[in-house]
């Protein structure tokens, strides 16, 4: 069994952390805030009031941050990660960063020969809490095989490339998801003002080939108008400032992008950025005169 610095015990982290210590991993996490570190000592996870003591003993350290500048604060700080992991340690983000935010990160651990991987998920809050996340892992295979059995016990773990492709394959899939939400809100609200009964149409669909997971997991739930935050709109406003950013180095031309892009700023610029992502169909029944 491994031993595992955590840092970043936030909505989706406390989950994964604590399927670790339920395979039998132990963890030592930082934890700032103590009702969160009274809920991590109800998970089995040891918790410090420092990075340091989080990190430097462990064999392998996972980050999972709301944003890059809060990995590059964490990793390359002056108390950070870097100024502790051992040497034969392997450092894992699991956060969603920009891929030269993580090259920046990267560069500074290569320095000291420290073994990184880009490892962001996909899946939400209940895929965190069930440990099915879907895991995008970039970095060279052996350190992955090396980490897997640490990785696996929080989701099904994919080789998607070298060093960056698990961030940038986790750009993708943020814009496939913002994509997905408002195609299906504006189906719904398309269902609606024809007069036909929204959750039986929906359920149609998603047996045929317009199913998704979105349907799945958040169908329920927008048909019921509830938007409690498993991947909150103002995160999904930053990843897919991360994809335009990235397109536009590469001068790549994402018309649909910029479209859904506009509309999750639009709805973070209304107030909404704390809510669920899914309350994209909030703002659709609005545009068009139905939102209760």
């Amino acid at each position: 069994m491994a031993s595992v610095g955590f840092i970043g015990l936030g909505v989706m982290g406390m989950p994964m952390a604590a399927n670790i210590v339920r395979a039998g991993h132990s963890v030592s996490a930082y934890v700032r805030r103590p009702e969160r570190a009274e809920i991590a000592r109800r998970h089995g996870i040891a918790v410090s009031d420092s990075i340091e003591g989080a990190v430097s003993e462990a064999e392998i350290v996972i980050s999972m941050l709301p944003d890059g500048p809060a990995v590059i604060r964490v990793a390359l700080g002056e108390d950070g990660i870097l100024a502790s992991i051992a040497s034969s340690a392997v450092y894992v983000d699991m956060s969603t960063i920009a891929p030269s935010e993580w090259a920046e990160v990267a560069s500074a651990f290569d320095e000291k020969s420290i073994a990184v991987i880009d490892a962001p998920v996909s899946g939400g809050e209940a895929a965190a809490v069930e440990g099915v996340l879907s895991i995008m892992a970039g970095g060279d295979e052996a350190d992955i095989a090396r980490v897997s059995p640490v990785l696996g016990t929080m989701g099904t773990v994919t080789v998607v490339g070298p060093r960056g492709a698990g961030q940038v394959t986790k750009a993708a899939n943020q814009l496939v998801v913002a994509g997905n939400i408002q195609l299906v809100a504006e189906a719904l609200v398309f269902l609606e003002r024809h007069g036909v009964e929204t959750e039986t149409a929906l359920g149609v669909l998603g047996r045929g080939l317009a199913g998704s997971t979105v349907i799945d997991r958040k169908g329920a739930a927008m048909l019921a108008a509830r938007y409690e935050p498993g991947f909150r709109l103002s995160l999904h406003a930053k990843d897919l400032g991360i994809v335009a950013d990235a397109a536009r180095l590469e001068r790549l031309s994402l018309p649909l992008a910029a479209a859904v892009t506009q509309l999750v700023n639009s709805a973070v610029a209304r107030g909404d950025g704390d809510l669920d992502h899914s309350a994209l169909y909030r703002r659709s029944r609005e545009a068009n005169g139905l939102e209760r």
